[in-house]
This record gives structure tokens, sequence and C-alpha cells, in this order.
């Protein structure tokens, strides 16, 4: 099943795509939660309930007809995972991690999976990182390796946008990983039942058309499920939390010279099984905003 948070005349709210077609859940079971976050929270219940719409036609729109938000708009947290290839690794000039390095990314960094991306006006090092991301389905604590596959609702593309020269200023990353705009993740949420094994995903980028990365998520140094296992030893995760689970090699900085992303750029990252993202960059306006 294939979970979309979605815009139509006006309203947010969230849908099961079908092919072409997004069946509306606030229309064909008005029971359930309208935002990503509190479905998920509801429990399997509510997605056996939304797996009973899929055939629900008359509440379908065309997905032409819709914009596509980012599937969890509001998560309470975005944590990501640094150096998490070995390419990647290499082409950093990194030592291999002896434990697992984690950041987080503001979540006013969300981004639609379509909507354009910020260039920013304090810096030129604007970068692109193709990542599998997936997204918390229930509340978890001390979750054992292997059962960690029990707590994702999903999973689906992402980039996680960097900006250089703030990422290395500070230890954490934190601020130069988490611009406005520089979370984009979608186009929707892929069930597990959908995928199979997390851990058989090809994943690419390109530029303008140029592919740029081109790896497979077999080739994770910790992979979801160690994640997941590191992560609830020290805080709950919750439904809604979104994961980037690392980039392969082929990242701008990394190239003689760096090809940093310009306004006017396409950055695509597309995920065997969960589709793909594609956002235009575009100029940030500057303008102070005091409301």
């Amino acid at each position: 099943m294939k979970l979309a948070t979605f815009s139509h005349g006006g309203r947010e709210r969230i849908g099961v795509v079908v092919g072409e077609l997004v069946i509306d859940l606030s229309a064909a079971a008005p029971e359930l939660p309208t935002d990503m976050t509190a479905f998920l929270a509801a429990g399997d219940a509510a997605l056996a309930r939304a797996r009973s719409c899929q055939t629900e036609g008359d509440h379908a729109l065309g997905i032409d007809q819709v914009e596509l938000m980012a599937p969890v708009p509001r998560p309470g947290k975005i944590l990501a995972i640094g150096l998490n290839y070995r390419d990647h690794i290499e082409e950093t000039g990194a030592e291999p991690p002896k434990t697992q390095v984690w950041f987080n990314k503001q979540v006013t960094a969300v981004n639609p999976p379509y909507a354009p991306i910020a260039k920013p006006v304090a810096s030129d090092m604007l970068d692109y990182e193709a990542e599998l991301v997936y997204v918390i389905g229930k509340r978890a604590k001390h979750v054992p390796k292997e059962r960690a596959s029990e707590v994702i609702a999903g999973f689906c593309c992402g980039n996680d946008v960097s900006v250089r020269d703030w990422q290395m200023r500070s230890q954490t990353m934190q601020i130069g990983k988490s611009f406005d705009s520089h979370a984009p993740f979608g186009p929707w949420l892929v069930t597990p039942d959908e995928v199979g094994d997390p851990h058989t995903l090809g994943l690419r980028s390109f530029v303008n058309g140029e592919k740029r990365q081109e790896s497979n998520s077999k080739h994770l140094v910790f992979n979801c499920f160690d994640q997941i296992a590191h992560l609830t030893q020290a805080f709950t995760l919750e439904p809604g939390d979104v994961i980037f689970t690392g980039t392969p090699s082929g990242v701008a900085a990394a190239m003689r010279p760096p090809q940093w992303l310009k306004a006017g750029d396409t950055v695509r990252v597309e995920i065997d099984k969960l589709g793909y993202i594609q956002c235009e960059v575009a100029a940030e306006d500057g303008q102070t905003v005091i409301v």
C-alpha cells in the first residue's frame, strides 16, 4: 500500500495511492485521522481500514489533480545517520565510524517531494544526498534488531540536502543539514509488505539528467534494523518520526572541482519500488520575516 499526504481544494489530508489515483481517506473512511502522524498512531486497525479503501473509486482523485506533500509534513523528529556507505566514507577521506553517527534535521527543513529547494543566500556550497528514508509507525524503546521491522510504517525516497560549509563548522552538523526546504522526501510511504527486504533496493540521483549517484541499500554499513536497535537504546521513537539512512558516493563535495548545486538545477532521487522525488533549486529571496 502507498500512503500519501496531499493537498486538494485548499485542504491537506491523507490518501491511498492506487495507480494514477489517490483514494481520499477523509471521504472513504471519515472516521480516520486526516494527518499522517495521527493516522500512524492509530495503529494496525487504521492501516487495515485504509487498505480496505483501495477499491473506493467513488472517492478517487487523479494524481495529477492533487499536490503531493511530504508524507509526514510535521514529524516529531527527523534523524539522519552519517557515513553509512563505505564508498562515501572513502570519498570523504574520513575514517570508518566505529559506532553509528547521528544528527538531527530540523522539522522546518521538511519539503514536499516535487517542490523547489532553496539555494541559500548564506552559502554557495549546496549539495545533494540521495537516501532511503523510512518512517516509524509504532512507539518503540529498547527494540532488538530482530524485531526492528515491526516498528517501520513505510519507506520512501529522500534527499539529505546539505550546506557543506555550515555543516563543517559544527561538530553536530545540525545547522548545515537543516536549512529550510532541505529535507524533501516522498512521494509517498510504501508499506513494508510491498517493499519486501529493504536492504536490496537500488538508489540513484541525477542532477539535470546526469547520473551522480548509484548504489544499493545492501551496502549500508548499519542497516535499517541496526539503526532502530541503536536509537531505541537512547530514546523513544514515535509514530511519524522520519529516519534518513545515509548516502552513497557521488556527492558534489567529492567532485574535483566540486559541482555545487545552483539555482535552476534539478535534482532527482529515485529508489526501486518507491518511486522518485524531483526538486528544482530556487534562489532564496533572503527577505526578513518576523510575524
